[in-house]
């Protein structure tokens, strides 16, 4: 079975987003690519006073300096394409107001004729919080819990009743609905948060660091999905962050998903087969200069991956 394939649009400030975002998600589309993908970073602190992650001293990447909203950057994407899946990994669920982040994803969802994904996650950005003031970063959890069901509630039958922190709906119609029930993933690397997705959630958006660390994830979640019960599939899509280079990377030390094309699809190869069915995410948009140079990497990448055999 072919592994299915989606590329991270263009959000990064290199891009021109009216122009770009289109033009690349029709081009991928039309390469073969199942998916297109959208990422959250609403900002970033002054690096004088803080430091990556909060350590002191570390930078920030460059490409998360004014990153375009990823709700608007979909439906770009969903007037351009027919055929690909429209998803994010990762939305930063609790920074958004429960009622209306649900009534957007539907929207889209109708307009882009029911191929939303909505993936969510916690985040790690207390900046982002503080700005959004939706809740607190202490909360992060439960806010995203209640996210998760006021979209269900929204997506669900009328009347929609909800009553929870955020929002307290008594009894509604709401519409418009999603085309068929959007599918709900998480990022997931701890037991607690693995709990939500099992319990909550449709699938799983995990980072490719190396086939060792899926290997191990995936077989927490495995068992955790087992004691808790859960019998349905848990779709994957594995998040890969590379960096393609004209030449081979150097030395036994290459970090996973750095170097030439070549090497990259190697270390697809590497991780294929640890999820079953697993899905692959390539965000390339960091490493290219322009909607050209991204195209490009995408259909050489593209190419040389199903030329692999994967």
């Amino acid at each position: 079975m072919t592994t299915r394939l989606g590329l991270a649009l263009p959000q990064m400030r290199q891009y021109d987003l009216a122009e770009d975002v289109p033009r690349v998600a029709r081009a991928a589309e039309e390469t073969g690519y199942d998916s297109l993908w959208v990422f959250e970073r609403a900002l970033v602190p002054d690096p004088a006073t803080q430091g990556l992650y909060g350590i002191p001293g570390l930078p920030w990447p460059e490409g998360y300096r004014g990153v375009a909203d990823p709700l608007i950057t979909l439906t770009l994407a969903a007037t351009a394409t027919t055929r690909a899946e429209l998803g994010s990994s990762v939305l930063v669920a609790p920074l958004h107001l429960p009622f209306q982040l649900a009534k957007s994803l539907a929207t889209l969802d109708v307009v882009s004729g029911g191929r939303v994904l909505a993936g969510f996650g916690t985040g790690w950005s207390l900046d982002e919080y503080a700005a959004s003031g939706v809740r607190p970063f202490e909360e992060r959890g439960a806010a995203l819990d209640e996210v998760i069901a006021v979209c269900r509630a929204v997506w669900g039958p009328d009347p929609v009743v909800h009553h929870g922190k955020s929002a307290d709906i008594a009894s509604a119609i709401v519409g418009p609905k999603p085309v068929r029930p959007v599918p709900v993933l998480l990022a997931a690397s701890n037991r607690r948060a693995m709990r939500r997705l099992v319990e909550r959630a449709d699938g799983w958006l995990p980072g490719a660091y190396g086939p060792e660390q899926l290997a191990a994830q995936w077989r927490d979640l495995r068992e955790l999905a087992e004691e808790r019960g859960r019998t349905e599939p848990i779709r994957t899509v594995v998040r890969v962050n590379a960096r393609v280079a004209d030449k081979p990377h150097p030395g036994p030390d290459r970090p996973p998903f750095e170097g030439d094309a070549d090497q990259i699809v190697t270390d697809v190869a590497a991780h294929v087969g640890i999820v079953p069915d697993a899905e692959f995410l390539l965000d390339l948009q960091s490493n290219a200069r322009d909607a050209a140079e991204l195209t490009d990497l995408a259909v050489q990448l593209y190419e040389k991956v199903r030329a692999a055999g994967i």
